[in-house]
């Protein structure tokens, strides 16, 4: 693994936030300030084939990269917001379902926030620190 990956799976993995390769770009200018956009997309494509980082993927968002445990997202549908929840895992369902083992899956729910819901104005999109 590059230097570059290592760097880029800590940042991942160190974030409360579901990063775009922006984001990424900018938190590795601070440690390497020649660094370019390209050499950011090369190693998160990299890590993501290889497992070590998850891609989500919201229609009409910039993808957005996350730790690859097992786990669901609420996306809002009006400002962007994103956050992690936990379901139930659905592997044995599905493999019971479909009669073969799932490689994965990604569960994406959409809503409108409480913000959202109770202003007619949403937040700033893709924002995602927690309600108050």
């Amino acid at each position: 693994m590059t230097r570059y990956e290592q760097e880029i799976l800590s940042i991942i993995r160190h974030s409360s936030e579901h990063l775009t390769i922006e984001q990424i770009f900018h938190r590795m200018k601070e440690k390497y300030p020649g660094i370019v956009l390209a050499t950011i997309y090369n190693n998160v494509n990299r890590l993501w084939e290889a497992g070590l980082i998850r891609r989500v993927s919201i229609e009409g968002q910039p993808d957005r990269y996350d730790r690859p445990h097992r786990h669901d997202h609420l996306v809002c549908r009006r400002c962007g917001w994103l956050t992690d929840i936990a379901f139930d895992d659905l592997s044995a369902a599905l493999r019971e379902r479909l009669g073969e083992e799932v490689l994965y899956y990604d569960l994406n729910v959409f809503y409108l926030c409480p913000d959202c819901r109770q202003n007619d104005f949403p937040r700033t999109p893709y924002k995602e620190e927690p309600h108050e």
